[in-house]
């Protein structure tokens, strides 16, 4: 008898169980049209590194197929996106998803890249050091100011010793950093 009780019970809290733990899976909130960020796990598709600082997590989702494309640093996005516009065409419009972490909501908001504003400042995964926010700011840029310095050259922690940086101070074209 206390076996059937037993199970009867366990039965009965399976839906409960299943939607509590449902609950701890996804911990973000997304806006219309992303794919989940997997921390710790989902890695950036310009630099490799693993996805884990929520302030600066960006993605990009469009295309014929609605490809999704993470990244942890706005810079690695920006620079990946001028690399690609040969190679995806509709990276060159405007009517595709780009999300950038609001950085003063330490990453539960998203804002359209596109539109944001940008603060160079506080240091970034990949230190190109650009935070976005929704409301213009002293000193802040738009995006594509933000992007055109960001493609301009990879920072010493983006794929060491493969990327060359002429236009920072201190080194020639062929210094790697």
């Amino acid at each position: 008898m206390r076996r059937r009780t037993l199970l009867a019970h366990g039965f009965a809290l399976t839906p409960l169980a299943a939607l509590m733990l449902s609950a701890c899976g996804d911990d973000g909130d997304w806006a219309e049209g992303m794919l989940p960020i997997k921390w710790d796990r989902d890695t950036c598709l310009h630099c490799m590194m693993v996805i884990s600082d929520r302030r600066f997590a960006v993605e990009i989702r469009g295309g014929h197929r609605n490809d999704a494309f993470k990244f942890d640093d706005i810079g690695c996005a920006a620079t990946w996106r001028v690399e690609k516009m040969n190679q995806y065409p509709w990276l060159a419009q405007t009517d595709f998803g780009f999300w950038v972490a609001d950085y003063a909501t330490h990453g539960k908001k998203w804002l359209n890249a596109l539109n944001a504003h940008y603060v160079n400042g506080p240091t970034s995964p990949m230190a190109y050091n650009y935070s976005a926010t929704a409301e213009l700011q002293a000193g802040s840029v738009d995006y594509e100011t933000m992007a055109k310095k960001t493609s301009s050259f990879w920072p010493a922690g983006c794929t060491p010793g493969k990327a060359e940086a002429p236009n920072l101070p201190h080194t020639t074209s062929s210094q790697k950093i």
